[in-house]
Order: structure tokens, then sequence, then C-alpha cells
């Protein structure tokens, strides 16, 4: 049976009241890192200095092959300094953040500095419970209609963080996000190098690395986690974009809601906004109980991103494409501790 790392587990009331600033600290980057990730390459590290938070994106982390502007990256560091942000409200902070405090070191993308004590709003203690429950899942989704409300309350909470987020509602636009989809798949695994990758990141549950892509997650049984080394070499070895752009496909044909969160602009500030739009509008959908997944494939093409960008017929950038709909519990990936994300 696969293990994960159990600080999905955290618990609030063990947050150290009495203890120093750098433990509060601590113990409340437990939230941050539960955060979702490309592959769960989990890209950010910490810094606590002063009392103060800083956030840097981990290159090392990087897809060099799927994300070589590190838009992704950034993206996946926005989500985590959501999560951060809340997570500091609850325990009694107010956050004051500056982005891209330093022109001279671009991978430092926010600085955190704790202010007075704020009283957490209702929502954002929805929000903030809603953490340790949210987790990707890849899986197929009842065929339960998401209600309009539903939906437009998922917008607004984009709008919050500036992003926009656009429904596909018309059954046209739907297959021409689905054949972009299709033509993706196919394009990204002819690339050897784009499969060397994606297998570099597909590990056992039972790995004690706490990132990557666990074979159950992938819908290797457990009991047969044994076989996913051997998954990944299949990946590296053979083109497998004709079954993964069929299974895509079927996905976008058959999720319940099809969504689409864009920027203004497409520069790092607006990929970490976008990141930050991202994980409330997730955190929003667990607490209403929907499911969701990434189809990014599209955007992860520059010319298909563009043919996107003219489906959706609206101005912006879009960043990420998601799937939504109701379905039955997954487990969650696994995290590393937040000690293997701090620098000193």
């Amino acid at each position: 049976m696969c293990k994960i790392s159990n600080i999905w587990n955290v618990k609030e009331d063990e947050f150290p009241h009495s203890g120093t600033i750098e433990e509060k600290i601590k113990f409340i980057l437990n939230y941050a890192v539960l955060a979702p990730s490309r592959h769960n390459t989990q890209p950010w590290l910490f810094n606590i200095d002063s009392g103060a938070i800083y956030l840097y994106a981990d290159r090392n982390r990087g897809l060099i092959v799927a994300d070589p502007q590190g838009r992704e990256l950034i993206i996946s560091c926005g989500t985590a300094l959501f999560n951060l942000r809340l997570a500091l409200n609850h325990f009694g902070y107010r956050a004051q953040i500056t982005t891209f405090p330093d022109a001279n070191n671009p991978n430092l993308l926010a600085r955190i500095k704790l202010a007075y004590p704020i009283c957490e709003s209702t929502d954002d203690k929805l929000l903030f419970s809603a953490i340790p429950k949210r987790h990707t899942n890849r899986q197929n989704y009842q065929w339960w209609d998401v209600p309009e409300s539903l939906l437009r309350w998922l917008q607004s909470d984009a709008e919050q963080e500036g992003g926009c987020l656009q429904i596909v509602k018309k059954s046209t636009m739907r297959h021409q996000i689905s054949e972009l989809v299709v033509q993706a798949e196919h394009l990204l695994m002819s690339d050897p190098n784009y499969r060397n990758e994606l297998a570099h990141w597909i590990h056992p549950g039972n790995s004690i690395t706490h990132d990557g892509i666990p074979g159950y997650a992938q819908g290797i049984n457990e009991h047969f986690d044994f076989v996913t080394p051997l998954f990944a070499l299949v990946l590296r070895t053979f083109d497998l974009g004709n079954s993964a752009a069929e299974r895509s496909r079927k996905l976008v044909e058959n999720s319940p809601a099809i969504v689409v969160l864009s920027t203004d602009n497409d520069t790092p500030a607006d990929w970490l906004a976008a990141g930050q739009a991202l994980e409330r509008l997730l955190l929003r959908a667990q607490a209403l109980g929907l499911h969701s997944s990434f189809l990014n494939q599209p955007i992860q093409v520059p010319q298909l991103r563009n043919e996107l960008q003219k489906i959706l017929s609206k101005p912006g950038f879009p960043q990420i494409i998601l799937r939504l709909g109701f379905g039955k519990e997954v487990k969650p990936t696994s995290r590393r501790v937040v000690d293997e994300v701090l620098i000193f």
C-alpha cells in the first residue's frame, strides 16, 4: 500500500501559541506547501528572516522542456502564496505582501511581512478549512451538472485576485478546445525530451522524495504500485500520444464543466497573480464539493495557446484550463515537509 507524508494531517490546534515567531511561521508554512503544482514538482522555497517570510522560485524544480519560461512554475508558487495568506490570517496575522521586491533577483517572488493582528472573515475561514481537503482529481467525474450559481461564484473569486474565468458553455467551443487538447497531446508526446521529463516525475506511491505523480494518481491500483517504474519506462520509450489524446478528449467532452483562467497580460507578475486566483477558486470549489483537474496541454504549445486565445474571443492570455465536476474522493499526492523547503 502506498504511503503519503502526513503533512496533510496538519492540525490547527497544534499551533505553537507560546512558541517563537519562527516556530509559528514554520507551522503556518505547513499549509502553504499543500498547494498544487505542475507534476507535483513543488517549485517553491521559503526563507524566514526577522519575522518576515520570503518566497522564492526553485528553478531546480523547473520543467525545462514543458515550461521553458517558468510560467507554470511561478503560477504554482502563486498557489502556495495564496495558501500562506489564508493561513496567516487564520492564525491572527495580517500579511503585507510585496511582490518581486528585488529587481536583481527574479527568483524572489514575494516578501511577506507580518503586521498587526487581524480578525479572520467567515469566508476566509471557509477557504482555509478547505486547504487540507483540496486534492487534484484526475479520475472521471459524475455526469451531474455544475449549477450556474457555483460557476459564477468561482468567476468572482478569480476576479478578486486579478484573473478572469471564462466558462465554456457552447458545445462548439468545447469541441474546439477538445481538438486543441488532442493536437497538443500528439505534439508533446511525440517529443522524447518531453516524455523523459514527464516520466522523471512519475514515482511509486511509497517514494521517499515526497514529490511527483504517484502511480495511484495515474489510475494504477495501489496493490500494483510496483509497476509504476515500468509505466515510467514505457512512457520514456514509446510515443503514447494516441492513447493520451483519446483519454484527454473524453475528459473534455464528458466533464460537467470546463473553465479557462486568463490574465490581462503575460508577465511574471501576472503568472503569480494567476496562481493566487487559481488557488482561491480551487479552494472554493473544494468547499462546494467540486473536484478539479488540469487540461493545460494547449497552453503549453505556443501556437495552440494562440488558437485557444482566438477561440475564447476575449482579450487576455489563457493561463489554466480546468475541468470541474462531482466525483469520488481521491488520495492526495505527497508533499515535502517544511524543513525541506526552507533556505537560510
